[in-house]
């Protein structure tokens, strides 16, 4: 059974690294859509030594990976080493044929709505099965074990450089497009890994306790659960309520409680995943 599940997992990392090598060779090398990474490497040696893509993809990764096998931790370097070896050797495979496939790149716009949206897919899947896309994601590890320094913000710093080269060899409106492609991407990866808010978590401190329990139960008919907490600033002891409602009943909830306590304190966030209770 546990053969069958990694199996699986490898040929969903080779369908996504499969797929990310088309998104690349089909919208993002033609157009010279440079959005950070190895790829937007990629595009810039291109632009100025003539290099093939894969080769420098090829080569960087590797060089990432010597690095990663002797200052990382050894599963760092597992998750990334497929990706290595097979992300350029696809980008080097689909080149071949993406030339007799044409596209009208003309919409700009679009075109990176819809490379935002694939890349986002491919990706998050990809960090769902638990495998690494390894490039400079490795150096972004590098500096975060051996300097302390935030892997959110080194990411950002080393893609933003390189977004913004490329806006200076092809053009600003094209530092646009860019960011276009990044904001999508993040936010469908996040909806990859997390999915979709179904229900609303609420968090409710209130002197009206028993009304708003009783609210709940009988007029949405959903359980609630108090438990007790300790304030931070006077360290007076309090009740707090949590309550899970669909989101469908989220207005009615928020009304609800204003009604009866106008001075109650609640918080609403999302609940991803609501499992079990009775």
């Amino acid at each position: 059974m546990m053969k069958k599940k990694s199996l699986k997992k490898y040929f969903i990392l080779l369908c996504c690294l499969f797929f990310s090598a088309i998104v690349f060779n089909l919208f993002l090398y033609p157009l010279d859509l440079v959005t950070g990474g190895v790829n937007g490497i990629a595009i810039l040696t291109s632009h100025f030594l003539n290099i093939t893509p894969a080769i420098t993809i090829w080569g960087i990764s590797v060089i990432l990976l010597i690095f990663s096998f002797f200052l990382l931790d050894k599963e760092q370097t597992i998750a990334s080493l497929l990706s290595t070896f097979l992300y350029p050797f696809f980008v080097y495979i689909t080149s071949l044929f993406m030339r007799y496939i044409v596209i009208d790149l003309s919409d700009y716009i679009l075109i990176s709505l819809i490379v935002g949206i694939l890349l986002g897919i491919s990706n998050g899947i990809l960090y769902k099965i638990g495998f690494s896309t390894g490039g400079l994601n490795i150096m972004s590890q590098l500096l975060y074990r051996y300097f302390h320094i935030p892997y959110s913000k080194t990411t950002f710093v080393i893609n933003s450089i390189i977004v913004i080269i490329g806006g200076f060899v092809f053009g600003f409106p094209m530092v646009l497009y860019a960011l276009i492609i990044i904001f999508v991407n993040s936010k469908v990866i996040d909806r990859v890994l997390l999915g979709t808010s179904k229900s609303k978590a609420f968090y409710i401190t209130t002197t009206k306790e028993k009304q708003i329990r009783k609210y709940i139960i009988d007029h949405l008919h959903h359980s609630v659960t108090i438990f007790d907490v300790k304030g931070g600033f006077l360290f007076n002891r309090k009740k707090v309520l949590l309550a899970v409602v669909p989101s469908r009943d989220y207005f009615k909830l928020t009304e609800g409680i204003k009604l009866i306590d106008k001075d109650a304190f609640f918080v609403a966030c999302n609940a991803y995943e609501v499992e079990g209770g009775k």
